[in-house]
């Protein structure tokens, strides 16, 4: 199984994570990421690097897995790539801080 983003990039959208990933499997909308499942290689490059922990094995995950790589996967094929390292939303610091990291 891929790797996914979960829901803590919401607001956040970290893009270090790109610049790590082998094959350009992040997508992106205005709020946040997400990974594509069928070109993710499951590296876990990006895994470490992301400040607010929102990529996970979707292994690792309680009962919503499935339903993470699912929208992982619809919104891959909605949004355009992101393979460069822009600057995090406004609200990302406030939602780190409030996610306890």
């Amino acid at each position: 199984m891929p790797h996914v983003v979960t829901d803590h990039c919401q607001d956040c959208r970290y893009t270090k994570c790109v610049d790590v990933c082998p094959v350009d499997c992040f997508h992106g909308s205005a709020e946040r990421l997400y990974i594509d499942p069928e070109v993710c290689i499951d590296c876990a490059a990006c895994v470490p690097i992301c400040p607010v922990k929102a990529i996970s094995d979707s292994f690792d995950l309680d009962g919503d897995g499935d339903a993470l790589v699912e929208l992982n996967r619809r919104m891959s094929l909605e949004l355009p790539v992101v393979d460069a390292v822009a600057e995090p939303l406004p609200t990302a610091e406030a939602k780190r801080v409030a996610l306890g990291y």
